[in-house]
């Protein structure tokens, strides 16, 4: 019988953006907006994280094959795609491996404070800011955005379809900080508190690897289990430099 889960799922956060620069240096430089004239969804990779990326790739190349990735899944916002695309490039899947895009693996929407540093929050958000602080940030969904629980909703039926279609195999997902959590929340079955004891202990660096093995002897049915959380080998190895920042809208975290 066909296991429910694949065998192995990775989840990848994209490699430090252009968004991810242009935020730290707002941050530095105390000014309330992030310095940005593209939509969040087309910002690319800085040039570090290309590097990031092909250090990702050339650390799965290393691998037998039948331990390498076989299905790529990736947010459509360019960052993850170009992520996706020169991780194939450097060998850590089959070239010829198509790269399936899936909306339910976007960034955490912002809304009314896409594009504001913590200081432009407090500045023309106040009332946001204060409302985030009251209800937290896992419940808080600014006007036109998201919580986190809206993120967890759409990645509930993101593992419908790889429950579905992808039992056996071994599927690579590269997405966002917020997607990593949630889908640590969804597969393991936190409650909002271990999430955020988790969250709050730091920043999933730029394409680090979270990994799942099925175990059929978890649950009633088998499961996927944790066997590793946020590792950085693949840059440490290629003396690439790590990077930890929070996504370029820096409600991400707080």
């Amino acid at each position: 019988m066909t296991p429910r889960w694949p065998s192995t799922l990775w989840v990848v956060r994209h490699g430090q953006s252009a968004g991810n620069v242009a935020r730290d240096k707002a941050t530095a430089e105390g000014l309330a907006r992030i310095a940005l004239t593209s939509r969040d969804v087309d910002v690319p990779l800085s040039a570090l994280g290309r590097e990031q990326a092909q250090a990702l790739g050339r650390w799965f190349a290393s691998w037998h094959e039948e331990q390498r990735p076989e299905i790529m899944l990736a947010s459509p916002y360019v960052r993850a795609v170009e992520t996706a695309q020169i991780f194939r490039q450097a060998g850590g899947c089959p070239g010829d491996e198509k790269i399936c895009l899936d909306e339910r693996l976007r960034e955490k929407e912002f809304g009314v404070l896409d594009g504001l540093t913590v200081a432009g929050i407090h500045e023309f958000q106040p009332d946001q800011a204060e409302f985030r602080k009251l209800l937290g940030k896992f419940y808080h969904r600014p006007p036109g955005g998201e919580s986190w629980t809206d993120v967890i909703f759409r990645l509930r039926a993101l593992m419908d379809t790889v429950s579905l279609h992808y039992g056996g195999r071994r599927v690579m997902i590269v997405a966002h900080q917020v997607v990593v959590l949630c889908l640590r929340y969804v597969i393991e079955n936190l409650t909002e508190a271990e999430i955020l004891a988790i969250d709050k202990q730091g920043d999933v660096a730029n394409c680090a690897i979270t990994e799942y093995k099925f175990d059929p002897a978890a649950g009633r049915d088998g499961g996927l289990v944790l066997s590793r959380y946020n590792v950085t080998a693949p840059m440490d190895e290629d003396d690439t430099p790590v990077t930890t920042e929070p996504d370029q809208m820096v409600a991400a975290r707080g």
